[in-house]
């Protein structure tokens, strides 16, 4: 068994949580569930960075104090963690007594084997606020390309960096003043002598991406600096050790946090031991894996790594960078309300779903992903509603129904079983590698496996003789067993749905080992709806309750334009039409697989149809009012239009049509008998 520490980037205490934040915990948070289902022993720390000027501004702006406005913030950020089942075993605060004394001796460890160095610097300085300006508080005229309205360290215009003191015409973004220079005793972490170190600890397999090696090669390349670790007062953090008006920047305290986090739990945990997990000795026996984002590599595996070596204390087994976050390939945006809240898209949307299509989309790779609404609308249902859930929901039925809620005492088909079985295998490194989007491909694979099993052998026939009664049990159970596998293989990215599944199945699945042993002759709970389809209505709801200002489109696609031409209603009888019009429409018996209400839509029901082809067709029919139990329908031997071009609703797309007459509660469907699904119908 592994013994594995794992941390997510701290989130700073100024702010609410957002999507693009969470791609970060999602990834971090699979992982940890993944690793443990595989029997590994995983602790997830992490929490909320609190120091910095921004803080005690931010403060100062709500007439709070920085330490009532820090509090605030971690209570939000720990909330909407909860709701997307981030499970964290500790989440602190880096303005905690163990961050103040972890930082002092990592920082007093690097003074004494001579790695801190002290000079005057000149920094703006803002005269009416009375204090020194980070970067960030500082817009001028970039000095490169004359482009207005840049910050103080780069150029988003020409992508320069320079120096704030570079900046022509620069001003003050908190009050407005001309910054004017003023010399200052800052405290400087020597990086330039753990160059070789650095370079060493880098080339260790897996420590690194390789686009990540590949970037912080060029700051090899440009020669490593001093690394400038103070900030003077006024500022809300820590002291430096010896006096009275110099800080630790926020960053040489926050990376601290992870180990300040832990031994707050060590604290509480007879079973963890901080050294274990830090010295040196410790890094012998376990291992310590940092998820970040990539705009902070240069922290975390250039400082962070080089302080830790200087203070003689264990380096990260490996540092895992990821992309950004756009949300209909655009940068997220308050105008279009694509800038969305943590909290706001719980308010209206299944989280564990967004889990999921961030698990669709996530690789080990350092490129950004892209949130498409109505993509995510499309496969959430396709994939969560229409292959895994469905199959739990067709087979439960008959097992409650028929069968006293048990499983058959044999398996009808052994192959299939093994084969998704086995599959576990390849789901399990690709879970370990960080290849969420290839684990997610093969566990679709083996439910459509599951889905086609049920389709050819179609239980909903079977059970109406009494000659093939037995058949059904038998498929009905094995189809509830590879439901089980699905869920398993899903549990690291569907935690609460794992949870609902183990409940109905009576027995757990959150664990890899095991899953090879069926559940025979084996009692089930009552089946109960574990994920409902997502509609359109829902993500209009995200996105109105996101915007800024502007109204932001319908997130239903634009139909496209059959014609130049318009339409004229009129009620005019149709016009005749030749024989060779009529030959064009192809009809076929279709078997209803399955028939559902669709939410929002008071005149819709959404069929699958069985139309004799490799993959089941999508339907939705006008027919609700007339069928108030739509699971009359399952069964019956409809007739469909086949060749009509797929439809975009707003619900999802239909893929055919089927034939019905009547009006009102008294509109029945047309049947055929006695013809397998797929036969013409002419």
């Amino acid at each position: 068994m592994r013994q594995i520490l794992v941390t997510s980037a701290l989130p700073y205490a100024n702010g609410s949580i957002h999507l693009g934040h969470l791609v970060e915990y999602i990834q971090t948070d699979i992982w940890v569930r993944a690793m443990r289902a595989l029997g590994n022993k995983v602790t997830y720390v992490c929490a909320d960075d609190a120091h910095g000027t921004a803080i005690m501004l931010k403060a100062e702006e709500l007439g709070l104090t920085p330490e009532a406005q820090i509090a605030g913030v971690k209570a939000e950020h720990e909330a909407d963690f909860a709701k997307f089942g981030i499970g964290f075993d500790q989440y602190h605060s880096t303005h905690s007594e163990e961050n103040r004394r972890l930082s002092v001796q990592v920082y007093e460890k690097n003074a004494a084997a001579g790695y801190i160095a002290r000079r005057s610097i000149e920094q703006l300085f803002d005269p009416q606020k009375s204090l020194f300006l980070a970067d960030r508080f500082v817009k001028g005229t970039c000095p490169k390309c004359d482009t207005p309205d840049q910050y103080g360290d780069n150029c988003e215009n020409c992508g320069a960096t320079y120096s704030a003191t570079e900046l022509k015409g620069a001003r003050s973004t908190l009050s407005g003043a001309t910054p004017v220079l003023k010399s200052s005793e800052h405290y400087f972490f020597d990086l330039p002598q753990f160059e070789t170190f650095l370079k060493d600890w880098m080339s260790s397999e897996g420590v690194l991406q390789d686009s990540i090696k590949n970037k912080l090669a060029e700051w090899f390349e440009s020669g490593l600096k001093q690394w400038d670790i103070s900030r003077d007062a006024p500022y809300f953090g820590f002291l430096i050790p010896g006096t009275t008006d110099k800080y630790f920047y926020v960053w040489l305290d926050a990376p601290v946090g992870y180990m300040a986090s832990f031994e707050a739990l060590c604290a509480r945990r007879d079973d963890l031991n901080f050294d274990d997990y830090w010295t040196k000795a410790g890094a012998q026996n376990t291992e310590l894996y940092h998820f970040i984002g990539k705009d902070i590599v240069n922290f975390h595996a250039l400082f962070w790594p080089a302080m830790l070596e200087g203070a003689d204390l264990r380096t990260p087994s490996g540092v895992f960078a990821h992309g950004f976050l756009t949300v209909g390939g655009e940068k997220m945006s308050k105008s279009r309300g694509t800038f969305i809240k943590a909290s706001t898209f719980a308010e209206s949307l299944s989280t564990e779903a967004l889990r999921y299509y961030f698990a669709s989309k996530l690789t080990a790779s350092v490129e950004d992903i892209n949130l498409d609404l109505p993509d995510f609308m499309q496969k959430v249902n396709s994939d969560l509603v229409g292959k895994v859930v469905n199959i739990a929901s067709r087979c439960a039925g008959f097992l409650t129904k028929q069968f006293d809620s048990k499983t058959h005492s044999e398996v009808l088909d052994p192959g299939l079983l093994a084969r998704v079985v086995e599959a576990g295998d390849a789901i399990a490194e690709s879970y370990e590698a960080r290849e969420f989007a290839k684990a997610m491909r093969q566990i679709m694979a083996c439910a459509d496996m599951a889905n086609e099993f049920i389709d050819a052998e179609k239980p909903w026939q079977l059970i109406k003789d009494e000659t093939t009664r037995e058949r059904a049990h038998l498929v009905c159970s094995q189809g509830i067993n590879l439901f089980r596998l699905l869920v398993t293989y899903l549990a690291p990215v569907l935690p609460e749905l794992a949870a609902q599944a183990s409940e109905f199945l009576q027995t757990p699945v959150d664990q890899f080992s095991g899953r090879e042993c069926a559940l025979l002759d084996h009692q089930i709970a009552e089946f109960k709806p574990l994920m409902t389809r997502i509609e359109a209505a829902q993500l209009d709801a995200v996105v109105e309750a996101s915007k800024d200002s502007a109204p932001a489109a319908s997130i239903e696609p634009a139909q496209p334009v059959k014609s130049a031409k318009k339409k004229t209603q009129t009620s005019a009888a149709p016009s005749e039409i030749e024989f060779a019009d009529f030959a064009k429409v192809e009809l076929k018996a279709a078997v209803v697989l399955s028939a559902d209400f669709v939410d929002g839509a008071d005149k819709l029901l959404a069929l699958t149809l069985d139309v004799g082809e490799n993959k089941p067709r999508s339907v939705f029919s006008g027919i609700r009012e007339a069928y108030p139990d739509p699971q009359t329908l399952v069964g019956l031997t409809v007739i469909a239009v086949t060749n009509l071009a797929p439809r975009k609703m707003r619900f999802g797309v239909s893929e055919a049509m089927i034939l019905a007459s009547g009006q009102g509660d008294q509109v029945r469907v047309a049947q055929v008998t006695g013809v397998p699904a797929g036969t013409p119908v002419s």
